[in-house]
């Protein structure tokens, strides 16, 4: 189990990676499948930083994690996608729905809860223990 998890969440991290970079060389047409349009350098700016900044720390977290056997540098990627599904959950409430609502809602919660089974099962360690 405890190799099954690690497995996916390096494979998460790597779709995740593949988001970051995506916004970071291609935010126009990346950001357009968001429902979200850049206006100008400012907004090209907001989307490469933002975005890129998003998906790579936790792609580099997952994918350093998993490949480290850290169960610890699971909790940032868990904690980015746990706020942005209940912020999501928050703007159905206020917004309403849209075309195509549930897929961004069930990728962040699966990643919530695949980071979650894989910090209960994968090692901890501490901070001298990296070091060394």
């Amino acid at each position: 189990m405890r190799v099954i998890l690690t497995i996916l969440v390096f494979l998460f991290g790597f779709f995740d990676l593949f988001m970051g970079l995506n916004f970071l060389f291609n935010p126009e047409a990346t950001a357009s499948g968001f429902g979200i349009a850049a206006i100008g350098v400012q907004g090209l700016s907001t989307l490469r930083a933002d975005f890129a900044a998003f998906f790579g720390v936790i792609a580099v977290c997952m994918m350093i994690g998993a490949w480290h056997r850290n169960a610890d540098l699971l909790l940032v990627p868990a904690g980015l996608m746990g706020t942005a599904v209940v912020v999501r959950a928050l703007s159905l409430v206020l917004d309403g729905t849209y075309p195509g609502w549930p897929v961004p809602m069930l990728v962040e919660a699966l990643h919530v809860a695949l980071l979650t089974a894989a910090w209960k099962v994968l090692p901890h360690h501490t901070i001298e223990e990296l070091v060394d």
